[in-house]
């Protein structure tokens, strides 16, 4: 019986000579994977070099059948597994992996208050993107109990804690949390996890057919988006500060990029502070962990901030995915963005591989509205990128999208699969300067209404080419 001991490099001693080819052999194990589910290029080489960097790490880091928090510790953590499953799902049309990370992690769960709150996250995009509801449905009280009510104030907020066996994390390593005063117990990070969590599991009780559990849930929710924006917020400055002692009210004076990014990316931002808080956000810059950027990136795109969002993503300094490629010589993405801010960081942690999901999410626009992709949205926000070209899985079929700049014109050429809808914005609300091909007159893409800056079209099956004369 063979023991697996992965490794990166070997070094052998002793040999008098130079061993022949076939001598040595290397034996590798993964889980199954479909190479040809996805694919991602644009016309900038880093993005794409970061794109296979990201996807090579989801395939070669599940060879145990769940996702393992890296070579070192080799045990699922639910806010690495949340990383890595997102990022699975957009490389490839693979649920099992993720559905059995999570539903380990509810039989065994890890330390941390926001990695329990996770499980909430991993539970609803499991069903969102396979539209297998069977995981949610016999694990529901176990994932109602993930949302601690029992450490929710009347007000609202969570109380955290700094001690005991379920600590509060704000990021990792703790060089990585921007200064977060970490003294209160009620912090704006727990507290946003709480509101997002609860609005997924609104959700979740809606798919069920458990009205009375989401209408609590719901209103639960909006009472604590309304508590963080009245008691978390610096009116002056317009941004989240860290939180506040439970006891006296007194609120921390610091304000971190993660008491920002999260409240960015959970949608809590009241529309009269987005401004204020996404420029805050972009001017820290990378000043989050690797674990961190999922959350940066996120809130970045859903604010419009596409164009940082994509400097991020390529950018080649210490604190970035090409650094990995370029500078350190590394084909899995790390534990942390270098040895200098984590000494005993891993080579194999899947939990850096954000990019895997953020480019078909949020650069390239894919995400489902329903689940197993019944309906799926397509807004993309490619900023400077004169090309793109993807292929995105799903249940019902590939998904392929070619986005084109070319000075004031924009084109995009997507099909759609048999079975689904696409709800496709396009970046203009001039209707007129929109035309849409081929002209069926029985099957067309239709005209649902504006967003700012955008003209969404509900888009049947078939491959259509959307373009505006000037943007």
């Amino acid at each position: 019986m063979r023991e697996i001991m992965p490794f990166r490099y070997v070094e052998i001693k002793g040999l008098t000579s130079l061993p022949q080819a076939g001598e040595i052999v290397r034996m590798t194990r993964h889980t199954a994977f479909d190479e040809h589910a996805s694919f991602f290029h644009s016309d900038n080489q880093v993005l794409n070099d970061v794109w296979d960097l990201c996807k090579y790490s989801i395939k070669v880091t599940t060879f145990v059948g769940l996702y393992v928090d890296g070579d070192r510790e080799r045990k699922p953590y639910e806010a690495d597994a949340y990383i890595n499953q997102l990022s699975h799902y957009g490389v490839e049309d693979h649920y099992l992996t993720g559905r059995l990370t999570h539903e380990h992690l509810l039989k065994y769960p890890t330390w941390p208050t926001e990695w329990r709150q996770h499980s909430v996250l991993m539970a609803w995009v499991d069903y969102l993107y396979s539209g297998c509801d069977e995981s949610i449905r016999r694990h529901y009280d176990t994932l109602v109990g993930r949302l601690m009510l029992e450490r929710r104030r009347d007000d609202g907020l969570f109380m955290g804690s700094n001690a005991g066996p379920i600590r509060d994390i704000i990021d990792w390593p703790a060089g990585e949390r921007d200064g977060y005063d970490m003294e209160p117990l009620v912090k704006t990070v727990t507290s946003a996890f709480h509101a997002y969590s609860l609005e997924l599991m609104a959700r979740i009780a809606t798919a069920l057919d458990k009205p009375e559990d989401a209408r609590r849930f719901t209103e639960m929710q909006a009472e604590t988006a309304a508590a963080i924006r009245a008691k978390l917020m610096d009116p002056e400055r317009g941004i989240f500060i860290d939180g506040m002692d439970p006891e006296s009210g007194k609120r921390s004076t610091h304000a971190s990029l993660h008491a920002n990014m999260f409240p960015l990316a959970f949608g809590l931002v009241a529309p009269e502070d987005l401004a204020t808080v996404a420029a805050f956000v972009r001017s820290r810059g990378m000043a989050c962990s690797v674990y961190g950027a999922q959350y940066l990136l996120d809130g970045l795109y859903d604010a419009g901030e596409a164009q940082h969002a994509l400097d991020l993503l390529t950018a080649t300094h210490d604190r970035s995915w090409a650094h990995w490629i370029y500078e350190v010589g590394s084909t899995i993405t790390l534990e942390a963005w270098d040895r200098k801010y984590k000494g005993n960081l891993d080579w194999n942690h899947a939990w850096g591989a954000v990019p895997a999901n953020t480019i078909p999410r949020k650069l390239m626009g894919i995400e489902p509205l329903e689940p197993g992709f019944a309906r799926f949205r397509v807004r993309p926000q490619t900023a400077s990128l004169g090309e793109a070209t993807i292929r995105h899985p799903s249940p019902r079929g590939p998904i392929d999208l070619k986005i084109t700049r070319s000075g004031p014109a924009w084109q995009a050429i997507l099909r759609v699969p048999a079975d689904t809808v696409a709800e496709v914005h396009v970046p203009t609300e001039a209707i007129h300067r929109i035309t849409i091909s081929p002209n069926s007159p029985s099957s067309k893409p239709t005209f649902l209404r504006h967003e700012p800056g955008r003209s969404v079209f509900e888009t049947p099956p078939g491959e259509w080419t959307f373009s505006v004369s000037q943007l």
